[in-house]
Order: C-alpha cells, then sequence, then structure tokens
C-alpha cells in the first residue's frame, strides 16, 4: 500500500485492486469495476473519499449483465429472437451512456424473462448505427419479430424507474401482442 501525503496535509492512499473475473455470467464483473462503482456511490453520498484506483487507471466499457454483440451477431441475437430484444447504442466515451448504465444493468436482470438486452459500441459499428439512424447516446431500441417496435426509440439517459416506465408501457402496447 502506498501513501502520497500533498502540501494541504491532505493523505490520499491507493489500494492496489487486482482485476478478477468470475466465471458465472450473471458475475460477470471484475473486482476493479466493482470498486469503481463503490467509488462513485461513496462520492455521490457526499462522502469524502482519500484513495484512488490507481495511477493511469483506464474506464472499463464493460458492463455487469449486458451482452455487448457487433454487426456480426445482430441478425442472429436480434432480429431472428422469439423475445423481444432492448439494443442500448453505447460509446466508451458517452457520459450519459455511463449515467443509464446501472439502470440497464438492472433491467437486465429485471426483465430477463421478457426481454433480451445487448449492448452495442457506437464506434465500432458504423454500418448498424447508419442503418438504424442512432443520432444521439445512449439510443435504446426495442426489437420484435425482427422490426423496431414503434414508438420505443428512446435517446439519452434516464433514471431506473423512467427505464422501468418505459419498458413496462412498451411491454403492454399492441404492438408486443
Amino acid at each position: 500500500m502506498a501513501t502520497l501525503t500533498t502540501s494541504n496535509s491532505t493523505i490520499f492512499t491507493q489500494l492496489p485492486i487486482p482485476t478478477v473475473r468470475a466465471t458465472s455470467r450473471t458475475a460477470n464483473c471484475s473486482i476493479s469495476q466493482l470498486a469503481c462503482r463503490n467509488l462513485s456511490i461513496g462520492i455521490r453520498s457526499g462522502r469524502k473519499l482519500g484513495f484512488g484506483i490507481g495511477f493511469g487507471a483506464k474506464r472499463s466499457g464493460i458492463r455487469c449483465g449486458v451482452t455487448e454483440i457487433d454487426e456480426t451477431q445482430f441478425s442472429e441475437l436480434v432480429l431472428k429472437s422469439e423475445k423481444a430484444v432492448l439494443v442500448e447504442f453505447v460509446a466508451t466515451w458517452c457520459g450519459p451512456c455511463r449515467l443509464i448504465s446501472p439502470a440497464v444493468d438492472w433491467a437486465t436482470e429485471e426483465y430477463k424473462d421478457k426481454v433480451k438486452i445487448y449492448k452495442i459500441d457506437h464506434d465500432k459499428n458504423p454500418e448498424l448505427i447508419e442503418k438504424y439512424k442512432v443520432y444521439g447516446l445512449p439510443t435504446l431500441i426495442l426489437f420484435k419479430d425482427g422490426k423496431e417496435v414503434p414508438e420505443s426509440r428512446s435517446e439519452g439517459a434516464m433514471t431506473k424507474k423512467k427505464l422501468k416506465d418505459h419498458l413496462d408501457g412498451l411491454l403492454k402496447s399492441k404492438a408486443m401482442t
């Protein structure tokens, strides 16, 4: 453990956090990702935290619970799916994408019997971005029977409650029956 003292007597401690991958699909998070989430929770709750993850640590684009797919998998996993599929278009550099990620992670578990949820990286899949006219990030689009469900498109970050209301409304709509 290393300790750094600054000129104003504030002490910062750098804790080594190893990256360890779990083997279970439901626990597909690294320890460092969980530590990142705990750090951000501490900051949002107003506590002053005097430690960091490490100098030069990169933000990971991987999320717990949400499977990332690409253009080659899209047809098979989304368009040919028997279940409804919610697709989240995101980018690693997108701030609102990071804001909505906990809500989408929650929805992956909450709606696992009703809806499959996948994410698509905006920068790595330009053909899908152009085909589905994704102009803002994050964009959520619900697909059913190989087609975009009318009125299902949503752009921008939203809270867990808003996402729940949005999904519940779509799943009860005539387009889904």
